[in-house]
């Protein structure tokens, strides 16, 4: 059993091994989306292949629309040529439920996979693409740190930098290519369309414009472009961003899912790690769970993906649904499993939420802590929500997520997942002395940064774009030293960029340094503090 469309058509094979064919034809959709494209997406990793791919199979099986999705990949391309290509762009969706029963699909919605790589001839295509007047929509999965074109200090990346003073036809980096693409639409007539951040960060859209914007703004000030293209992306009847809020866990494909598809008598079940440290395989494991809420902002029409199970609204409804998950119900909750998971040993999240007290941790971050200051945004009931995700999503065995995936780029999460909750509390005049677990997980995160668990046995950092910048200040710390120098952290208490607010003057430093000091107190520090600090 081969993941390919000539394998496909044992129907019998297939079925026997209890795996969902898709009910389409694959080359008439392929064929309809190379004369019509209306979706390119980018970002060729495991969130777009379990959810947005997955839902315009739906539609696709359902008859609401005759295109796919042409994917393209800006940084890895070993993605495209490894567990695209080989498999004709095919994906197995392996649905891990928390009742203990598995779901199987051979997801095939993606037409085209190619490389944002001006070198190659995928790039050549991509701009035929962009030129599409059927092109309605295009999407990112690239990471928050995609949209960044500065670095930890503040100044431009160096391809970003030289992008500003180069020809479109030139761009290097991510965001410089997407936005020469959006050029040559424009140049090529200028049709509206789309750019939908489908990110797991606050305001995505908002972060995805500013990054166009930018590239549109020196290249018309350069002479490059006329200042056509800058009015073209300014324009949201033309170019619009729209924001949205995603939400579906799918962690790195694991190694019991692709023996359990091995024994079914898959064969293509084999996956690696690429150079530039991506997990990737022919399948993908996820949870059930998922919501898109998008803001309905799409200038020239959009795929029925409401049909879907996806919630269009309002940007300002976005909004409330993107804090409710980011700030309060399941980012924060993520993240303080994460940083204690590390520290504590734990290699599975749903291991954790059998220890009473992460769970004391999470459920007072989650109920105590966020819901009395999160705003309803009427199409998700946040308690349900948080309930959801504490007794169902996080506690679900066949999860294989891990604390050190979710601990991946923490420096970049914080402002928002703990920033926004403090400013909340500020601004409505609330006790802050209400506030034990936030302070506690951001005391966490300082210790896990000595990369020293609470037996006192080294592990291995999750990467972090600030890891070099935020080792020096922590290198003076011991463990089992029973009095500290925290000197070198002063300055850090007050970097809102890092946390949003100035702990200082929210007066959350001071709390934050004893539960610091507690938790270097020697071996089992971590443990005796957790519980110290959450007792009723």
């Amino acid at each position: 059993m081969k993941l390919n469309r000539t394998a496909l058509t044992d129907t019998a094979l297939w079925d026997a091994a209890d795996i969902r064919i898709p009910a389409i034809d694959l080359a008439r959709v392929q064929a309809d989306t190379a004369q019509t494209p209306t979706w390119v997406h980018f970002g060729a990793g495991n969130i777009f292949r379990a959810f947005p791919a997955a839902l315009q199979q739906h539609l696709l099986e359902e008859g609401l629309t005759t295109t796919g999705i042409i994917v393209a990949e800006g940084y890895d391309y070993e993605i495209i040529d490894d567990f695209f290509t080989p498999y004709d762009n095919l994906t197995l969706l392996v649905t891990l439920k928390s009742n203990g029963t598995i779901e199987k699909a051979v997801i095939g919605s993606v037409t085209e996979a190619l490389k944002a790589d001006p070198a190659s001839a995928d790039y050549q295509r991509l701009k035929q693409v962009f030129r599409a007047p059927s092109l309605q929509m295009v999407s990112f999965t690239i990471t928050e740190k995609g949209y960044s074109l500065t670095r930890g200090d503040g100044r431009f990346m160096p391809d970003v930098a030289a992008d500003f003073s180069a020809n479109p036809e030139d761009a290097r980096s991510y965001m410089g290519k997407v936005a020469a693409l959006l050029a040559a639409r424009y140049l090529a007539g200028g049709a509206p369309v789309a750019m939908v951040s489908m990110d797991n960060c606050s305001h995505n859209g908002e972060k995805l414009f500013a990054a166009v914007h930018a590239f549109a703004e020196r290249w018309t000030a350069n002479g490059v472009l006329d200042k056509g293209f800058l009015e073209y992306v300014e324009n949201p009847a033309r170019v619009a961003f729209p924001w949205s809020m995603i939400d579906k866990i799918t962690p790195r494909p694991d190694d019991s899912v692709k023996a359990m598809l091995k024994q079914s008598g898959f064969e293509d079940a084999e996956g690696k790690i690429t150079a530039k440290n991506t997990y990737a395989a022919s399948f993908v494991n996820a949870e059930e769970a998922e919501y898109l809420v998008i803001e309905d902002a799409f200038p020239n029409g959009r795929p029925p993906l409401d049909k879907a199970g996806v919630m269009f609204t309002t940007r300002d409804v976005v909004n409330q649904a993107e804090k409710m998950k980011v700030c309060t119900c399941l980012n924060p909750l993520h993240t303080a499993l994460a940083v204690f998971g590390c520290l504590l040993g734990y290699s599975k999240i749903s291991d954790e939420m059998a220890d009473p007290d992460l769970v004391r941790l999470v459920q007072r971050l989650g109920y105590t802590e966020g819901l009395p200051v999160v705003v309803d945004p009427g199409i998700i009931r946040p308690k349900d929500f948080l309930d959801e995700v504490l007794t169902v999503r996080f506690p679900n065995p066949f999860m294989p997520d891990t604390p050190q995936r979710i601990a991946t780029d923490t420096s970049q999460k914080l402002s928002i997942r703990f920033g926004e909750t403090i400013k909340a509390y500020l601004a409505a005049g609330r006790d802050m002395s209400i506030l034990r677990a936030v302070p506690l997980v951001l005391a966490g995160w300082c210790r896990y940064l000595m990369a020293v668990d609470d037996a006192g046995r080294p592990f291995t950092l999750s990467p972090d774009p600030l890891l070099e910048t935020l080792k020096p200040r922590i290198a003076g710390l011991r463990l089992g030293d029973p009095s500290p120098d925290v000197s070198a952290l002063k300055d850090l208490w007050t970097d809102e960029k890092l946390f949003g607010v100035d702990l200082v003057k929210a007066g959350l430093a001071g709390v934050i340094v004893e539960r610091l000091v507690e938790m270097l107190a020697g071996p089992g520090a971590v443990r005796q503090t957790l519980q110290n600090s959450l007792e009723p």
